[in-house]
């Protein structure tokens, strides 16, 4: 059987940039929320919010080291798979990966040393700066990526010399049509999966009992801030389909499952596309509501996939289900938020144990609504890696071969998947140990384990050391 570079290198790329993913969108929502812990701190001395900032922190130092592992190889692949894509974008991807990590990895890394090793050893305001400088990071590093992929989505401010874009306008290059509305609806899906995080840890303490005023005080603040942000997520990702539609016509036919350009389109709830036959089967739909939605008129025009040839339309099923999937749980969260209001109301919110239950199974459908949403803006792209202007085939690395592709993809495979296991069993067992301090007594004095890690200090390094001695 002859391997498919171009597939193989396809499948790799979109492994890796999914497995990366879920952890930047969790620690950049995380990041902000620590802040905001050591400032309550600060300005209350309650030490409840020292608790929570300080558990927080073990957990993002975990989530943070998993992120750094996973993402640092994606840059090599341009090199490796991608080398035509690299040569060709370098003038503009290369000056803006730079940047990202100058200007946040940087600062992030300097400054997350104080944040976990300098708790009690700097003044609190000291502290209480790390935090900030470290959630600014997440943002500074966010802002530099997802202009670099909006980019690749709505490509502006080049022109294209001898197969190399060189940049005509550094504004309107890192400014494009598509980034404003992407930076907003990935910051807010990040403070989302940070919410839904700390909200179903909180619940999973609150079901055991455990440091309740605390963890009462963390589900609180939750689901407020969940209250407000789902639905205005929506909202959002409203204005988002607008401008995906102005820019990415076809990306919005492979959403909607829409073949032919035609008005009065309904929203489909359940489909099988069937892209060979250019249509579905087994349809299921809200007559005119995609209309509507995406034109704001009940007889507003919807473009087909049929307007472009077979071989320019992206995987329509994958797309179709992945935004389905996406939006499905978006709904989901404002019914969880509405629900939590309700309770609140009645005095319940902390006792009904179907409701914490609830929160806590909800912990993992940020992450998966993430991932579908990656896979509509991705796939949806196809077979464009510079939307329009370049494909993948033109972009792939000319002397790579199967045999080469498929051989790194499996060792990707297989190193990620025990960075991901052990990453989630150490968070497994930082969450069991719950809120309290580990510290080390050194004649009469405390002093903090310098090892790496050691912030997220679990009951596994204590059996260790019961083993030694």
């Amino acid at each position: 059987m002859e391997l498919d570079p171009l597939l193989l290198s396809r499948l790799q790329f979109a492994f890796v940039v999914s497995f990366h993913a879920i952890f930047p969108v969790f620690t950049i929502g995380l990041a902000s929320y620590i802040a905001l812990l050591h400032g309550l701190f600060y300005k209350t001395e309650n030490p409840a919010w020292d608790r929570l900032a300080l558990f927080w922190t073990k957990v993002f130092a975990v989530v943070f080291g998993m992120g750094v592992v996973s993402g640092i190889v994606m840059s090599f692949q341009f090199g490796t798979n991608w080398s035509n894509f690299a040569y060709a974008t370098s003038n503009f991807l290369g000056p803006v990966l730079s940047y990202e990590v100058v200007t946040a990895f940087f600062l992030e890394a300097a400054f997350l040393g104080v944040l976990l090793f300098g708790r009690n050893k700097v003044p609190e305001g000291v502290h209480l700066f790390a935090a900030i400088m470290v959630a600014v990071g997440t943002f500074i590093s966010s802002f530099w990526i997802l202009s670099a992929n909006s980019w690749m989505q709505t490509p502006a401010g080049f022109e294209l010399i001898d197969g190399r874009f060189h940049i005509t306008s550094w504004m309107e290059a890192l400014f494009n049509p598509s980034f404003w509305y992407r930076f907003v609806h990935m910051g807010m899906a990040s403070f989302l999966t940070g919410g839904f995080v700390v909200a179903g840890v909180s619940a999973w303490f609150l079901l055991r009992k455990r440091d309740v005023e605390a963890n009462k005080k963390a589900l609180s603040m939750c689901l407020w801030l969940l209250l407000i942000l789902a639905p205005a997520q929506a909202v959002v990702g409203d204005f988002h389909g607008l401008n995906t539609l102005e820019h990415q016509p076809t990306k919005v036919a492979a959403m909607e499952g829409n073949w032919e350009t035609q008005t009065n389109v309904p929203l489909l709830l359940f489909a099988i596309p069937d892209q060979e036959s250019q249509t579905n089967h087994f349809e299921i739909g809200i007559p005119n509501l995609a209309s509507l939605i995406l034109t704001h008129r009940a007889d507003g025009e919807v473009p087909g996939l049929n307007a472009v040839p077979l071989e320019e339309q992206p995987p329509v099923a994958i797309v179709f289900w992945s935004f389905r999937v996406m939006v499905g749980i978006g709904l989901l969260m404002i019914a969880v938020a509405l629900v939590g209001l309700l309770l609140r109301r009645k005095g319940r919110v902390y006792e009904n144990r179907l409701f914490l239950k609830t929160l806590t199974v909800m912990i993992i459908s940020p992450f998966l609504a993430v991932l579908g949403g990656w896979i509509v803006t991705e796939s949806g792209r196809a077979p464009w890696l510079v939307y329009g202007v370049m494909t993948h085939a033109e972009g792939l690395t000319p002397s790579l071969t199967g045999g080469m592709a498929l051989f790194t993809l499996i060792g990707y495979i297989a190193v990620y998947s025990v960075v991901f296991l052990t990453g989630i069993y150490y968070l497994t067992r930082v969450v069991r140990n719950g809120m309290h301090e580990e510290q080390i007594e050194v004649e009469g004095e405390v002093e903090r384990p310098k090892r790496p890690l050691s912030a997220a200090h679990t009951p596994f390094d204590d059996d260790l050391e019961g083993a030694n001695a």
